[in-house]
């Protein structure tokens, strides 16, 4: 019996491979039966002869895998007869003599850090318990078209000092822009409220003196956390006393107007902060992220004013070179006593 079955039973041929049998599986769902098995069920015992390539391939693929490619760099044998033919050098994907500068970060230097971040904490603990509460009484009581007003109006009202400070820093167009600005808004925009010189397509350009040393040469300045102003630098902190005297709401007499006006733009300088807030929170270290993204704004704002806006359209986004993202408080926010007495 044991001598019958083995000669009937069916010879036993080698496993396949599993590449083999991957390459089959193919075929096998392009017929209503496995491939390899009869109408009767019983098995077929000749190989594919696809499997045989895809071993031979395997193994060939095996034998030269220890092989090391060449490097992607090295020239080949075709460009160094067309450098020798021509004249001209191999060409180098690592050095690419026309390719642009790296773009440089703005160096940080806060060798003040310890007494800013003492600094930094007390405004942050100023603006938690009384500015920002204050702010988001405002920005819910109040309607967005006005509030739109007031910050068209508080906006017009430092365009003067930024006429002055682009004709400083070599920018007559700039200044006419800004003071081009301030004329049609404080006519046709009925004192600033509205904003007839965005719809003539007139730039809003921003510049204080702090930026116009910065153009005049002053490019690297210690970072500087001011009690109440904020973020700024010491060349910054030094253009605050430059633009103090050009201030528009300084040169108002009447006390309790001047401070009426300068809570209010305090207050709507708050507002536009509220996009920060998510940013500020979710971060791990608050101080250092503010005093980056400060730094790095700034300097593009003095290198963009330094090299002229034609250079815009090379690079830049807006957001970089105006006050709406991150804003600054400006000198005569602070409610403070004019520095001359009115009589």
């Amino acid at each position: 019996m044991l001598a019958a079955c083995a000669g009937t039973g069916a010879p036993r041929d080698r496993v396949p491979s599993p590449v083999a049998t991957a390459t089959a599986a193919p075929d096998a769902l392009a017929s209503d039966t496995a491939p390899g098995v009869a109408d009767s069920g019983v098995p077929d015992v000749a190989p594919a002869p696809d499997s045989v390539v895809v071993v031979e391939v395997e193994d060939e693929v095996a034998a030269t895998a220890g092989e090391a490619a060449p490097a992607a760099d090295t020239p080949t044998d075709a460009e160094l007869d067309y450098a020798a033919l021509y004249g001209e050098s191999v060409y180098d994907p690592v050095y690419d003599p026309t390719l642009p500068e790296a773009a440089q970060m703005p160096r940080i230097y806060d060798p003040w850090e310890p007494l800013n971040r003492r600094v930094f904490a007390f405004n942050s603990a100023v603006d938690r318990g009384f500015a920002k509460p204050l702010a988001k009484v405002y920005a819910r009581v109040v309607p967005r078209p006005v509030r739109l007003g007031v910050t068209n109006f508080f906006s017009n009202l430092g365009q003067p000092v930024s006429a002055l400070n682009a004709l400083l820093q070599g920018r007559p167009v700039a200044a006419g822009q800004s003071l081009g600005r301030f004329l049609l808004n404080s006519t046709l925009g009925i004192g600033g409220i509205f904003d007839p010189a965005t719809d003539a397509d007139i730039p809003n350009q921003s510049a204080d003196f702090g930026q116009t040393m910065g153009v005049w040469g002053w490019r690297n300045s210690r970072y500087l956390e001011l009690p109440l102003f904020g973020p700024r630098t010491l060349r910054d902190g030094f253009g605050l006393i430059g633009d103090a005297p050009l201030s528009p709401l300084r040169q108002v007499g009447e006390d309790q107007v001047r401070f009426g006006l300068q809570g209010l733009q305090l207050v709507d300088l708050r507002t536009r902060l509220f996009a920060v807030d998510s940013m500020r929170e979710g971060a791990v270290d608050e101080y250092t992220l503010i005093r980056d993204a400060w730094m790095q704004r700034r300097a593009y704002q003095i290198e963009s004013a330094r090299r002229g806006r034609a250079d815009e359209e090379a690079g830049l986004p807006d957001y970089l070179y105006e006050d709406d993202v991150m804003p600054t408080v400006p000198v005569d926010v602070m409610p403070v006593v004019p520095l001359s007495p009115t009589p």
